[in-house]
């Protein structure tokens, strides 16, 4: 997957306000999966799902894909830490980065959809309602699957 220069340039754009916080300083430092940083994966699925999106003209609004991409883990905190592995992290971290990232942020619906179902169909009820979401979605359990599989940093 290659993204173009002006590409880069537009998600860097939409992620204003987002990348140089004390909260993305914590994401860089929690892992996510194997070796990978939340902040890293977070990333990875940001840029697969512009990618994606762009690529295969699926037409959901750019800023709100990318923001809420980025938001998608925003838990602030290492599951693997502190026993937090056996207490179902899968089921409830959605729930956690959305009131995290609605804390700090104005998030648009689409936004809020997408931090509350990437994790479908694990979160049963909590359904992708829009393009982005599903995209967002999608783009994660790649992502995910990668990170797992590889060990390595990201989908480039």
């Amino acid at each position: 997957m290659k993204l173009t220069a002006q590409e880069q340039k537009e998600i860097k754009h939409d992620l204003q306000g987002l990348l140089h916080t004390k909260e993305t300083a914590l994401m860089k430092r929690c892992i996510q999966h194997s070796a990978i940083s939340t902040y890293d994966h977070v990333l990875s699925v940001v840029r697969l799902s512009f990618y994606l999106n762009r690529r295969l003209h699926l037409g959901a609004p750019s800023k709100e894909l990318v923001r809420g991409a980025f938001l998608h883990d925003f838990y602030l905190y290492d599951w693997h830490e502190n026993g937090y592995i056996g207490r179902l992290h899968g089921l409830h971290h959605p729930a956690i980065a959305l009131k995290n990232a609605s804390s700090r942020y104005r998030l648009t619906p689409a936004e809020r959809n997408i931090i509350e179902s990437h994790m479908w169909p694990l979160t049963l009820f909590h359904i992708p309602k829009c393009r982005a979401a599903w995209i967002v979605c999608i783009a994660d359990k790649i992502c995910s699957a990668y990170e797992i599989i590889f060990h390595t940093k990201s989908l480039h």
